[in-house]
């Protein structure tokens, strides 16, 4: 199958669609932390008795990386490469370089997931904040940036470091990546710091460590699409992995009874149009549940075909006809809780 053909990227921050249960027992109450940080809300849960410190581990290194790879601070690494964009490298940091790599090989994987969308996202300006008072661009505006938009013109420098786009007014984005990067890296400090049973709730990006205490799965909730957060539609369960979830229904624009949602199609500048409302990736490494869930633009049977190259990789795709399709690894995993929707075999 040539999956370059289809895919289309998803390229803004994933949120918050997925909703975690942890154990019953008195004995089993986990110790808990929540700020805002990386565009979202983060939530780390642990089952072990850990100093509390470990919190401030966790989420030092989240701030580390937002103020490194965050488009919205003027002082970002990627604010610094977009800027010098046609001009010059720009020496970064090991995290951004890895993350620049990682997303690298997503858009040429995909052909048409990309990272360097930064025009045409700036340009919808579709976020949680404004989403009710953003503009649909005009044609030729979206026309424009993407002439920007070609990840063969990122160029790396792996001895030193560096990074530059090759021309003015390009501009990455790693929003769809960089937050399964800081998944990983909780999970990592985590482990070292003696953690044997938690879970890291970055928006749609749940990271399980170990099983629960007791042996048993975790119990992940995928949240019910247009419904309030913590309505779910159906759970999973997992040990050792990550659930993350991409869909259409919390940002976009309204304009009559047309919805423009966030996820951009590079080959046209505008949201995609297909029959699926989320697509939910179970896999081992959060940040290639990140760069999976863009089998979106797939749909269901070119995405179920494509995820089969990859092993111990799974998803579900709810559609918006109010059906469910999984993978065939999620059968006796996956529990379908709300009658509205029809599991499909």
């Amino acid at each position: 199958m040539n999956v370059k053909k289809y895919l289309i990227p998803l390229v803004s921050v994933v949120f918050v669609s997925s909703i975690f249960y942890g154990c019953s027992s008195k004995d089993e109450v986990p110790k808990e932390k929540t700020e805002t940080v990386l565009g979202t809300v983060c939530t780390v849960k642990l089952y072990d008795h850990i100093d509390d410190k470990i919190f401030d581990k966790v989420f030092d290194r989240f701030e580390d990386i937002e103020r490194k790879m965050t488009i919205n601070k003027e002082d970002s690494e990627i604010i610094k490469v977009n800027q010098a964009a046609g001009k010059e490298y720009v020496k970064v940091s090991e995290d951004t370089f890895e993350v620049i790599e990682k997303g690298l090989y997503y858009s040429r994987l995909y052909d048409k997931f990309d990272i360097t969308i930064g025009p045409l996202v700036k340009l919808w300006n579709i976020s949680f904040d404004n989403a009710s008072k953003a503009q649909i661009p005009k044609d030729s505006e979206i026309k424009e940036k993407l002439k920007l938009v070609n990840h063969d013109n990122i160029l790396l420098d792996e001895t030193n470091k560096a990074v530059m786009l090759k021309e003015k007014g390009m501009m990455l984005d790693l929003g769809g990546i960089a937050k399964g990067y800081a998944a990983d890296e909780a999970i990592k400090i985590l482990k070292a710091n003696g953690v044997q049973h938690a879970i890291v709730n970055l928006g749609g990006n749940v990271m399980t460590l170990g099983s629960k205490p007791d042996g048993s799965n975790w119990i992940i909730a995928v949240q019910h699409p247009f419904s309030k957060r913590g309505t779910s539609i159906g759970t999973v369960k997992v040990t050792d992995k990550t659930v993350v979830t991409s869909g259409i229904y919390e940002r976009y624009i309204k304009s009559g009874d047309k919805i423009y949602h966030h996820i951009i199609d590079t080959s046209t500048g505008y949201p995609v149009d297909n029959n699926l409302l989320s697509v939910t990736i179970i896999t081992d490494k959060s940040v290639n549940g990140d760069g999976l869930s863009k089998i979106f633009a797939l749909g269901v049977d070119k995405g179920s075909e494509f995820l089969k190259t990859f092993k111990g990789t799974e998803a579900i795709f709810i559609t918006k006809d109010n059906k469910i399709y999984i993978t065939p690894g999620l059968k006796g995993v996956f529990t379908l809780t709300d009658s509205s929707f029809e599991l499909v075999e």
